[in-house]
């Protein structure tokens, strides 16, 4: 018998005295008394000792990252041998954990289904003892490799409490030779050009030189060699980038031989900091737009290679501008990760016309699409020229496979659902007049659609596409575009267009494409490509060059999901392609004054522009003279941040006329100032400081600003990678004119983050935990293990069918349900012995002369 808190016990002499200081009180009396110490004894938690011939054995097996490896090559041995040397009275549960804890239940092979980026040791130890039976004698074993990246703050002493013992087996031993980048420190931000520090150790427990490598957004800037002496070796370097926006450094070690190679690299990104900066995203070598931005003191980053976009370079920028730059050649997760920019950061973006621009550069139901102030659909009553479209699938046996997500009906769907999706998608984006036909191709062409006119009602033949199953083998691509052609031929549509949809790894028989290609060229068709996988995959290079010979377009994606957005661009660029390359007259608007100070003397005509229709809460600048009266500038605020269509060109071929405008360059720098937005008056600013998997937020503010934060308190919100949809953070004030935030992350996850204050923001990031927290092997977290299992009364167990021969610990009752319930029959007694009016004989009479009066006896006037 034990009382686990036993502190409550001090309770009884206070009562003792109270009874006798107090009589009025009736302690003394019996139900009373009883009362009270059944009360006492519940708190003071007595439980009673019992015996039992079984043990429950929790076996938690470490499923993270860094385990995997060495836990699959011993857990079937290991659960053989636990089982086989249990007794007839003993159990055993297993917990698979990593980032959650998972109790495994009857299914044996019931795979982990949680985050394996992150060890949380501590989590799985407390999952069993909450699960555990008091009335049994219980013990912990825990299959790891030792390196938990969760402190086990207080779990020795919790553990010893419950008399429940931690044992542990290592999948990697102590001793096994294992070199691992430790650290890489760098700054978060720096200034543009200011040189600063970059510091590496790396560790290793056999002496030795290792080879390693520095690099800086995937361009190798030192490849040398280490020398570990005394287990660790510190680098020193110093780096200055004289390029705004975020990058990515990586240090890689390559030791000869190793135990774990997942903690041979650390990844750091560095924000560097400059003024209010734009990108300009360009298809002109000498862009004219950037040219003047320039010349009037803006700070201006060219992109000429858009395929080198991401996430960093929107670092640091506080506009974008395309400048007739197709949407395919620009990387999906850029695009995507503009919509936080622009919502979210107060960014500002900012297209230009021209014959790759809006939709007829394929931004139709691309991720910038509603962030546009002009729809960039083709109304059906503007079409000019009817289009034939023959599209040629892949249906080969990998479009079979499935993918993540539902369809709307709510099954799991294939590839080749998606691709069904895409292609009756651009069916549906036709018009009545248009000519569509459709094959299937495995080892041959399979007609789905012959030439067919699309009519009022497109649904028979979206039907019989969205059917379309896998087949086997691979695509033969001839076969398919060979068949696409001889049904094109048919037509004599103004625009004849093929889209080919292929494996990026499993395309087959070029034949004679070449000349093939070359002959639908010459007839005035164009080919395009859509590639299912990624430009460095087996086939990539054949597929681009059907693209490239076929004056088209080549999209390459490895999530099948994006599909039915990809056929939609490419059909809306073809066939609503609405770039009209005549002069058209221009009318400004009163709106212009939104924009600047002052009017314009505006050019009569500009040499052409792109048909899109002003939504309905943005407003235009100026619109054109001719019978769509369709905006040439239009705007709007979206969000934190404001969005610009300049619809004419201001570059190329159709620009002569509005290049010779005299205030072009006037235009330019106010669109631009426009775009930029406001700037950020001085006195408040923000410090960010990356420590693991865990970002600190800091606003510092001074004296001005503490009236407008008190009636609108400052907001931090975040996202993470490309995706918009974010969340707000809260936070802590730390003192006057300081605000602090945490910011937990997952390894491998990039953040990126905005402080709003008023109308206002202070963007950050993107910051990234590299998966190093998980791979990295501190001897402290080894340490603290074998601490937490000697205080437990465990150890290492090396002979696993021993651990049922251990000292089992008696197991105990708590008893305080019972005495909670003999408290309360005890007061139900009391109030019965009060209503019937009875007394203690005795008891009353000691209470009377002490100031009580006995039940029996009559109160006096």
């Amino acid at each position: 018998m034990r009382f686990d808190s036993p502190q409550w016990l001090l309770l009884v002499p206070v009562l003792i005295a109270l009874a006798f200081w107090y009589p009025r009180l009736k302690l003394w009396e019996p139900w009373r008394a009883l009362v009270a110490l059944c009360l006492v004894v519940a708190l003071a938690q007595l439980s009673w000792q019992q015996r039992s011939g079984g043990l429950d054995l929790w076996v938690l097996v470490d499923r993270s990252a860094s385990a995997e490896e060495g836990i699959a090559q011993r857990i079937d041995e290991w659960e053989a041998i636990l089982k086989n040397s249990k007794g007839n009275a003993d159990r055993i549960q297993f917990i698979d954990y990593a980032e959650e804890a998972m109790l495994r239940g009857d299914q044996e092979t019931m795979q982990y289904t949680g985050g394996k980026e992150t060890t949380n040791t501590a989590l799985a130890i407390r999952d069993a003892l909450g699960r555990a039976q008091t009335d049994r004698s219980n013990r912990l074993l825990v299959l790891t490799d030792g390196y938990s990246t969760v402190p086990m703050d207080q779990l020795g002493r919790l553990l010893r409490q419950k008399d429940v013992a931690l044992d542990y087996r290592l999948t990697v031993p102590e001793s096994s030779e294992d070199y691992q980048v430790a650290d890489l420190r760098l700054p978060t931000r720096v200034r543009l050009g200011e040189p600063f520090l970059v510091e590496v150790v790396i560790t290793g427990n056999e002496d030795g030189e290792i080879p390693y490598q520095l690099s800086r957004n995937g361009q190798e800037l030192i490849a040398k060699e280490a020398e570990i002496v005394d287990g660790e070796t510190r680098l020193r370097f110093t780096d200055r980038i004289d390029e705004p926006g975020g990058h990515q450094y990586q240090m890689a070690i390559a030791p000869e031989t190793d135990a774990l190679a997942g903690n041979n690299q650390r990844q750091r990104w560095i924000e560097v900091a400059s003024g209010p900066r734009l990108l300009v995203i360009t298809s002109y070598p000498d862009d004219p737009v950037a040219d003047s931005l320039k010349r009037q003191g803006f700070l201006v980053e060219v992109i000429t290679d858009p395929r080198s976009l991401g996430i960093g370079n929107l670092s640091g920028a506080r506009g974008v501008i395309f400048n007739n730059i197709p949407a395919h050649l620009i990387p999906a997760d850029f695009l995507e990760a503009l919509k936080f920019f622009v919502r979210g950061q107060g960014g500002g973006v900012m297209m230009v016309g021209g014959e790759h621009s809006f939709g007829a550069g394929g931004y139709f139901q691309s991720p910038l699409d509603d962030i546009m102030p002009v729809s960039m659909e083709l109304r059906m009553e503007h079409r000019k020229l009817s289009v034939a479209m023959a599209i040629v699938m892949d249906r080969s046996g990998s479009m079979g496979a499935t993918v993540a997500g539902s369809m709307p009906s709510g099954f799991t769907p294939t590839k080749m659902d998606l691709a069904n999706s895409g292609a009756a998608g651009a069916i549906e984006l036709l018009g009545p007049q248009d000519a569509i036909t459709v094959f299937a191709v495995d080892s041959e062409p399979h007609t789905i659609v012959p030439l067919t006119q699309i009519g009022p009602n497109p649904a028979p033949l979206t039907d019989m596409v969205r059917k379309i199953a896998p087949g086997g083998g691979g695509i033969f691509v001839y076969n398919g575009l060979q068949a696409g052609w001889k049904e094109l031929q048919k037509s004599e549509a103004g625009t004849r267009h093929m889209i080919l949809f292929s494996d990026a790894q499993d395309s087959e028989q070029p034949g004679g494409y070449k000349k093939l290609v070359e002959e639908m060229v010459k007839e005035g068709v164009t080919v395009s490509v859509i590639g299912l996988g990624h430009p460095a995959d087996i086939d990539a290079d054949f597929l681009r060059d059907i693209a490239d010979r076929g004056n088209g377009r080549i999209f390459f994606n490895d999530n099948a999901g994006d599909l039915p957005t990809i056929f939609a661009q490419e059909t809306v660029a073809i066939a609503r392609s609405a770039f009209i390359d005549e002069p058209v007259g221009m009318k400004p608007t009163a709106s212009w004054l939104q924009l600047a100070a002052r009017p314009f003397a505006w050019p009569p005509e500009v040499d052409g522009y792109n048909l899109s229709y002003l939504r309905p809460e943005a407003s235009s600048a100026a619109n054109t003279t001719d019978e769509y009266n369709a905006p040439l500038i239009a705007f709007w605020q979206r969000g934190a941040g404001r969005a610009a269509a300049v619809s004419f060109p201001l570059g190329g071929k159709h620009s002569a006329l509005i290049r010779a405008w005299p205030q072009y360059g006037d235009f330019v720098q106010t669109m631009g100032r426009w775009v930029i937005g406001n700037e950020l008056p001085p006195g408040i600013g923000i410090r960010t400081k990356l420590r693991g998997t865990q970002l600190d937020v800091e606003l510092l503010h001074d004296d001005s600003w503490t009236p407008k934060l008190a009636t609108r308190p400052p907001r931090l919100q975040t996202a993470f990678g490309n995706r918009e949809e974010g969340s707000e953070q809260v936070w802590q004030r730390m003192a006057p004119g300081h605000y602090q935030a945490t910011l937990p992350m997952r390894p491998q996850e990039v953040i990126r983050g905005v402080v709003q204050v008023g109308e206002f923001t202070l963007p950050f990031g993107p910051y990234m935990a590299g998966s190093e927290v998980e791979w990295s092997r501190p001897r402290e977290a080894l340490e603290e293990l074998k601490a937490v299992s000697r205080l437990s009364g465990g150890g290492d167990r090396l002979e696993l069918s021993e651990i049922w021969d251990a000292p089992r610990p008696p197991s105990y009752v708590d008893l305080s349900f019972w005495f909670l319930l003999a408290a309360l029959l005890f007061l139900l007694l009391d109030v019965l012995w009060t209503r019937l009016g009875l007394g203690f004989g005795p008891l009353d009479r000691w209470a009377a002369p002490r100031g009580s009066r006995r039940p029996d006896q009559p109160a006096t006037a």
